[in-house]
Order: C-alpha cells, then sequence, then structure tokens
C-alpha cells in the first residue's frame, strides 16, 4: 500500500525538475519519473523502490544537494537507491563543455554504470530496469514517428551507435540477473535496433 510517503516523493519530484522537460519535447520531466514508478509498482517493487522511481534522477539532473535531502526526508533505502541508480552529479556533467570532452564523460560514465549494475543487489536493479525499459520504448516510439526517426539519436551523447551499444549492454545484464522486466526491456532494445537500421547487436565496449 503506498502513503503520504510516496505523494511528498512526487511533489518533491515536481518543484526539483519544474524546469526540465523530456530530451527532444515540452512534456514535463514528471512525466518519465512517474512512468517509471508505475512500472516499477507494475512489476512488485516496494513504497521505497516506488519512492526511489520518482526521485532516480534529482542527483544526476537537479544537482549534489539532494543527496542529503533525499536521506533526511525518505530514509537510507531510498537514497541507497537513487545513489544507485545515478551515473553522474548534474554539476560533474556541467563541468564538461567541448563534445569531445562530453563524449569521452559520457563513455567513461556508461561503462562505469555497467559495471557497477553487474554487482548491484536487486532492489536496486528493478528501479534501474524500469528506468531503461521506459526510455527504450520512448526512443522505440520516436524511431516509429516519421517525424523524428532516427534523428532520434542526435538528442543523446553517445549518437546512434552508442546509444544502441548501450542499451544491448543493459539488456544483457537485466537478463542474466532475472529481473522481472528483462523480457520487455529485451523486446524494446530488439525494436530499437530494427527501427534504427542495424543488424549489428553489440555492447558498448565494442562500439567505441
Amino acid at each position: 500500500m503506498l502513503t503520504s510517503r510516496f505523494t511528498d516523493a512526487i511533489d518533491y519530484a515536481r518543484i526539483a525538475h519544474a524546469t526540465q522537460t523530456r530530451k527532444g519535447s515540452g512534456i514535463p520531466y514528471i512525466y518519465h519519473l512517474l512512468g517509471v514508478a508505475s512500472l516499477v509498482i507494475e512489476f512488485g517493487g516496494s513504497e521505497n523502490q516506488a519512492i526511489a522511481a520518482v526521485l532516480h534522477d534529482v542527483i544526476e539532473d537537479c544537482g549534489d544537494s539532494h543527496r542529503e535531502s533525499v536521506r533526511t526526508r525518505f530514509g537510507d533505502e531510498v537514497a541507497h537507491i537513487v545513489e544507485a541508480c545515478t551515473d553522474g552529479s548534474a554539476e560533474s556533467k556541467a563541468s564538461h563543455q567541448d563534445t569531445g570532452s562530453k563524449r569521452a564523460d559520457w563513455v567513461r560514465r556508461k561503462l562505469n554504470y555497467l559495471d557497477h549494475l553487474s554487482k548491484t543487489d536487486p532492489v536496486v536493479l528493478l528501479v534501474s530496469g524500469c528506468d531503461k525499459l521506459h526510455n527504450a520504448r520512448a526512443i522505440a516510439q520516436d524511431l516509429e514517428d516519421p517525424s523524428v526517426g532516427v534523428q532520434v539519436f542526435d538528442r543523446f551523447t553517445g549518437g546512434r551507435d552508442g546509444t544502441l551499444g548501450y542499451y544491448h549492454s543493459l539488456a544483457t545484464i537485466f537478463a542474466s540477473h532475472k529481473v522481472p522486466i528483462a523480457r520487455q526491456l529485451n523486446v524494446a532494445v530488439e525494436r530499437m535496433h530494427q527501427l534504427a537500421g542495424t543488424d549489428e547487436r553489440l555492447p558498448l565496449q565494442d562500439r567505441i
């Protein structure tokens, strides 16, 4: 059963992400956070996991100051999951200005995050997996849209090959850990490859 802690988390995220929208759209960012939380609930997650889903991007997109605030307001387990779903803070990402530096930082962060995911605990894997599933479905949807198509990859630092390699690697890790979302993520990632017009199914480290 969800309590007022969950609605408090939604309000926290609404304020923290108030000025942000999804890449390539004017959709308020909280749409993604609610979508991930919905998937966590659908796949049997706890209230703490659902709360962490709502807050999973708050450090990465809104800054380091939210680390202790999340822990104080929502507890150690939620803070642990949010931290484990974060591959860099808003401040660390903003420190890279030119295209080459941003790309190198993106590759480093994603490879480190993949290594981290391969060793982390199930409570984190469900939330992270639901995040990646929601993102993969959104990318596939844009690829199906004639007005967007493969240009969707222009929104991402990794470009087409890096993005596809990253999601291929993610799908492999979640499948190996038997995370409940693994089958659906495999379907979405396979659809991404088909719509992108590539027969290659390579992990990120083989695409950089």
